[in-house]
């Protein structure tokens, strides 16, 4: 056998291999290159929650990272890993442990787009003594987390001196996951509490804001009172059913459609004022969601009946005549989900002159919607009054009147920095920092 062919046998091998490992890697930053690409199409670049850096410096680009990301937001840029769907991304942070050489850190905010986010002890107490703060409000948006620190905050403020005479032991302001915890916490911790819940129903932003048969991503949890839920991928609904069975089961007290107008020292405690009654408590533990209070129009009207702030069951609005509001993913949900009930007829209005931070599925849908016949857009339009059964648009240069059986508002929601900085509760804005 000739040296020649000795160096073919050894290293064709070798070659195969390399040329192989290659293919796959442009494969993979091809696929990256086309969502980065997509994202800025649609102008969904910035992260809504903690999400993470890559040194490309420390990164050896295994891929590890990618492999643990639920919502394949990590791609590869130049062999290196890489946020390529920034606005996929909900704050996992699966991906910084699963990398093997430590190249990932979480970080909150953007330079571009801060992030409030208040100062928290690690029992979660903010530096006001006696209010504390469990779940998204705190900068994690996941579920198993906001659980997690919703039986915590309870367990910290069941350690802290007893309330005086008259005083509630803690007000629980929310009733989301957080919010459900710290609730069944202080049930079987036996203080006296009181939960108000602005909504008319359990789960907070999984109820109220996540799509109907929405895949839900978690972890198993204990819940005081519940016990283990044993529970890692399931259907928005079913869980919601999970918590309401708990709930039903040990006679949960909620105060729903009891909204918090403010926070304020009193004495050895806190007065809690709502728009229903005032409270007053040696503590408040605040599980509220980011989304806040849902942002208004401000004009004539607004207060009827017939006005929601989200889409639950597009059903009831079916054979009525329904203006939607907005230009994000939730306004273009609502509308093409509306326009799929049969005769309903659907308009979709917003201020801009086109819609910017929506993702591309979305914007396929409205346009094929449109296309068919089976909703109207109207840009570059704002409400300007509501009546029982038509609403006023100011459209571009003109005045138009819609005949209307209902009005959905997408405009999103007024985070509650403004009521914790009045409570004294200090709040860092981050940008790209842990």
């Amino acid at each position: 056998m000739n040296d020649g062919l000795i160096w073919t046998l050894y290293t064709l091998p070798l070659v195969l291999a390399l040329l192989y490992h290659f293919a796959i890697r442009e494969g993979r930053e091809a696929r990256s290159r086309a969502v980065i690409e997509e994202a800025m199409q649609a102008g969904l670049t910035e992260p809504s929650s903690r999400y993470p850096v890559v040194d490309p410096a420390v990164c050896m680009g295994g891929g590890a990272c990618a492999r643990a990301c639920p919502e394949e937001a990590i791609g590869f840029v130049n062999g290196k890993a890489h946020l390529v769907d920034p606005a996929a991304c909900i704050g996992h942070g699966t991906c910084a442990p699963a990398c093997p050489v430590e190249a990932i850190k979480l970080v909150y905010g953007t330079k571009n787009r801060g992030m409030d986010i208040p100062q928290l002890a690690p029992n979660f107490e903010t530096n006001v003594p006696g209010i504390f703060i469990a779940g998204e409000l705190g900068g994690l948006g996941l579920i198993h987390n906001a659980i997690d620190q919703g039986r915590m905050a309870l367990d910290a403020v069941a350690k802290r001196p007893a309330a005086s005479a008259g005083l509630l032991d803690v007000v629980i302001v929310g009733a989301g996951p957080a919010g459900l915890a710290a609730t069944l916490g202080a049930m079987e911790k036996k203080l006296r509490f009181v939960t108000l819940e602005q909504e008319n129903a359990l789960g907070g932003t999984v109820n109220h804001r996540f799509p109907r048969g929405k895949l839900v991503m978690t972890y198993p949890v204990t819940l005081p009172l519940g016990g283990r839920i044993k529970v890692r991928e399931i259907i928005k609904e079913a869980l919601l059913g999970i918590w309401q069975g708990v709930a039903d089961r040990v006679r949960m007290p909620v105060n729903f459609n009891e909204r918090v107008e403010g926070v304020q020292p009193d004495g050895a405690g806190f007065v809690v004022r709502t728009n229903r009654a005032e409270y007053r408590a040696a503590n408040v533990l605040l599980a509220l969601g980011r989304g806040g209070t849902p942002r208004t129009l401000g004009v004539p009207g607004e207060d009827l009946p017939k006005v929601a702030y989200r889409l639950t069951d597009a059903e009831q609005y079916r054979g009525r005549r329904v203006l939607v509001v907005g230009g994000g993913d939730s306004a273009i949900e609502a509308a093409v989900a509306l326009s799929n009930e049969p005769g309903t007829t659907v308009q979709l209005s917003y201020r801009g002159a086109a819609f910017g931070r929506v993702k591309p599925k979305n914007r396929e849908r409205l346009a094929a919607a449109e296309g068919a016949g089976l909703l109207r857009v109207l840009l570059e339009s704002t409400v300007s009054r509501i009546e029982a059964d038509r609403v006023t648009l100011q459209w571009k240069d003109e005045s138009i009147v819609l005949d209307n059986d209902g009005v959905i508002v997408c405009a999103g929601g007024v985070l509650p920095i403004a009521m914790l900085k009045a409570m004294g509760v200090e709040v860092e804005t981050k940008h790209g920092t842990e």
